[in-house]
């Protein structure tokens, strides 16, 4: 390829022969000094642009670890407030555990209880296989939970315990309103209960109940606690107390001189109800005692053992 030049001072034509080697040479020597110098050029200008970009990505990320360390101080400080407060209500169950263990001893020695059978000084025996796999260890999530596990069987413990202790109570009330023991402080029996020869008539007759005979105006005591029902006159009784006991049980107290309590007063084992005497149908001063179970006269020295 030929590229022609016209010179108008010279009005001459000169020609250029693009595949000569020298011209060839030329064009690549121009070709590479142009595009290197538009390489120094981007170099400079990207070395200058990479500089700034590299300055604010450091004070970004600069920032960014700031806010990421102020975030872990107060991850360590909510940490610090909740190991304060775990310790806390560790240090309330384990108050807690400690009145129940008392409780308990305490209930123990109440119903008189074996203390190898319900010993609150040691934990109870467990056992069994060993698990298979590693063991984990707990993590603060996990002490949350069994937290709360423990509070609720210290609670469930504690209605058991509160339980254990109503029945003990119970069962001390059933003792109380019991029958037990002599109406009078001295004196003896002058007639049993069941079959005898009535003392007016000569006939047989049968004896509901046992005579305590003694000294007139000797103190005639409840032989358990309960509910005055009777107080006064009856005939065959003489002078009566009633005293209704619960669970079915009623104890009478006849031929008293005079009464000392009324009806519907409440009244303890040992409590004074009466002044012995000779009221109704009786031969001299004594105590008629009659121990009534679910509206059936009963032997009393069953209750009292025979003295």
């Amino acid at each position: 390829m030929n590229i022609i030049f016209f010179s108008k001072r010279e009005g001459l034509a000169r020609q250029l022969n693009l595949a000569h080697p020298v011209t060839l040479g030329i064009v690549a020597v121009l070709v590479l000094g142009i595009l290197g110098t538009a390489f120094a050029l981007g170099m400079q200008l990207g070395q200058g642009s990479g500089g700034r970009l590299a300055h604010g990505e450091a004070a970004r990320w600069t920032q960014v670890l700031a806010e990421q360390k102020h975030q872990i101080a107060e991850l360590k400080e909510r940490m610090n407030e909740r190991v304060d407060a775990m310790a806390m209500r560790m240090g309330e169950v384990n108050a807690h555990v400690i009145r129940l263990d008392a409780l308990g001893k305490r209930l123990t020695e109440m119903a008189d209880i074996d203390s190898h059978e319900f010993d609150f000084d040691s934990a109870p025996p467990s056992g069994g296989p060993e698990a298979d796999g590693a063991g984990v260890t707990a993590q603060i999530p996990d002490i949350s939970t069994k937290l709360n596990d423990l509070e609720q069987k210290v609670a469930l413990r504690g209605s058991q315990l509160s339980a254990l202790e109503n029945v003990i109570i119970d069962r001390d009330l059933k003792k109380q309103i019991h029958p037990e023991g002599r109406p009078v402080a001295g004196g003896f029996i002058s007639s049993y209960f069941g079959e005898r020869e009535d003392p007016f008539s000569g006939e047989e007759a049968y004896h509901k109940g046992v005579d305590f005979a003694g000294s007139a105006g000797a103190n005639v005591m409840a032989v358990a606690a309960g509910v005055v029902t009777w107080a006064g006159n009856r005939i065959g009784y003489g002078n009566l107390v009633e005293i209704n006991h619960g669970d079915g049980y009623i104890t009478r107290y006849a031929h008293n001189q005079r009464t000392l309590v009324s009806v519907g007063q409440t009244v303890k084992r040992g409590d004074p109800i009466a002044l012995m005497g000779s009221t109704g149908r009786s031969t001299g001063p004594h105590v008629h005692f009659e121990v009534v179970r679910n509206g059936r006269q009963v032997d009393p020295l069953s209750f009292i053992g025979r003295k």
